[in-house]
């Protein structure tokens, strides 16, 4: 029974190494993050022991706490980065820094709040949701008192926003979200709490007036509409890939995209099947659907440094590869594009998760065509120089989307009568032969995922090989 519970369970993703400087960067800062919190128990005078045991009690629990946030930000997000996780941790160095210092002159809400919508749109809701805890109930300040019903409903606004931040994919609804939320936080204090005491006219702190429940909400408005114009800044320079991010880059105009319609058309027919079959599967097991449509349309902008070496853009004219007549060099025009893509990615500032597809949906394939030919040609030289140099998949993601652009070409070749039963072997074939081969060893799919995949592709299949029949035309050949 162990047997069966193991092999019925997805495969554990392996975590991204971080290096002994970044770690110790990252631990320095949780550090600085524990004594900001915690000195003030030491400003006691006279110092007593009970006071110090209170000081290393909660200069541990706050370490600890950052400690527990890395920890859920890496069992969200395995291929989280440094960069990212410096992030999360400066953001809550900047929280208990603020609160130390102004936490008498502004609100919790607008303290709490905007960090984590940033936190949620790159990296998800449980690391927002953990980054709400932690910051809610640390307070630097033990003299800090905290209203139960604005802990109350800054609690609740930041969960909303946590959990509504991951699933926003546009700009326009991070702007109703930075609306919407001081709203209901407004209405919020003014059931729960009261007016407040400040008046909301002639108040020359009208917006730093801490205690006032308009002042507040239109502190909260302000503060996340510039959160939300400094989030493409954190995207560029933590790395940090939101759905808002991804729609943009997935924007059929964009400059590299247009380049391929126009100057490889055949590849971009190729690349806008794939991305139906990967959208397909990776909906059917419940994986990133914008972030593979995405990587799908990238993934061969490589072959714009020679279209007419790919057969797909050919005319049938003549073939490059035969007046070549060389197997290494074409291998080597093969490799090409996958190198050439990785410089297209980088002159064009694609985030490192969209340029990961360029590589490892090829993964280490060999290049069955030209090895056979080199053996036809009796040329006595190792398999392994006619396979794409890798990675090998690591994500379902660019997995998926390898089986995909095998199966593409496969099933488009199919007879038009050709029966499911038939479609989904060949399906199978393919897959299988990738699993021997060891493409799918780091991809994390389960065996159940894969049978999903499989039934998927069936499916658009079956949704593209629809006949058309003829239309009747009239004496001066016009449709009718």
């Amino acid at each position: 029974m162990l047997y069966l519970w193991r092999r019925s369970q997805v495969p554990v993703k392996q975590l991204i190494k971080i290096s002994r400087i970044d770690n110790l960067i990252i631990f320095l800062v949780c550090i600085l993050i524990s004594i900001i919190s915690s000195y003030k128990y030491l400003l006691v005078s006279p110092l007593q022991i009970t006071d110090i045991f209170s000081w290393l009690l909660t200069f541990t629990e706050i370490l600890i706490s950052s400690g527990i946030l890395i920890l859920v930000s890496k069992k969200e997000n395995p291929t989280i980065s440094s960069r990212q996780i410096i992030l999360i941790i400066t953001l809550l160095l900047a929280v208990q820094a603020t609160k130390l210092a102004i936490a008498s002159n502004i609100s919790p809400l607008s303290m709490i709040i905007p960090p984590a919508l940033v936190i949620s749109q790159g990296m998800g809701s449980i690391t927002a949701l953990a980054f709400v805890s932690i910051a809610s109930f640390s307070w630097p300040d033990p003299a800090v008192f905290i209203n139960n019903n604005l802990f109350f409903i800054l609690l609740v606004c930041a969960s909303v926003v946590s959990l509504l931040g991951a699933r926003i994919r546009s700009r326009a609804q991070l702007l109703q979200l930075s609306i919407f939320v001081p709203i209901g936080s407004f209405l919020s204090q003014w059931i729960l709490i009261g007016k407040g005491s400040n008046p909301l006219i002639n108040n020359q702190e009208f917006v730093l007036a801490n205690g006032d429940i308009f002042s507040d909400s239109l502190l909260l408005a302000i503060v996340m509409l510039f959160t939300i114009l400094f989030i493409p800044i954190f995207e560029s320079i933590f790395g940090l890939l939101t759905k808002a991010r991804l729609l943009e880059l997935a924007d059929k105009e964009k400059p590299l995209i247009r380049r391929l319609s126009l100057e490889a058309p055949g590849t971009f027919e190729h690349t806008l099947l794939i991305c139906g079959l990967a959208e397909e599967a990776t909906r059917m097991i419940g994986g990133d659907i914008d972030l593979i449509k995405t990587g799908a349309l990238y993934h061969d902008v490589g072959k714009l440094h020679a279209p007419n070496w790919f057969i797909e853009n050919q005319d049938g004219s003549k073939n490059p590869h035969d007046e070549l007549d060389d197997p290494i060099k074409s291998a080597e025009v093969l490799q090409a594009h996958v190198d050439e893509g990785l410089k297209f990615a980088r002159k064009n500032r694609l985030p490192k998760m969209i340029a990961n597809f360029i590589p490892e949906h090829q993964g280490t394939l060999k290049m069955g065509y030209f090895f056979q030919k080199a053996k036809e040609k009796n040329l006595d030289i190792d398999e392994n120089y006619f396979r794409y140099k890798g990675p090998i998949p690591q994500s379902k993601e660019t997995a998926i989307l390898m089986l995909a652009d095998g199966c593409e070409a496969a099933l488009r070749a199919m007879n038009i009568n050709a029966s499911d039963k038939e479609a989904l072997e060949t399906i199978s074939n393919i897959i299988y032969s990738r699993q021997k081969d060891g493409q799918l060893d780091d991809s994390n799919l389960s065996k159940g995922e894969i049978f999903l995949i499989k039934r998927a592709f069936l499916n658009v299949w079956k949704r593209i090989r629809h006949r058309r029949i003829q239309y009747p035309t009239s004496k001066n050949n016009t449709f009718s």
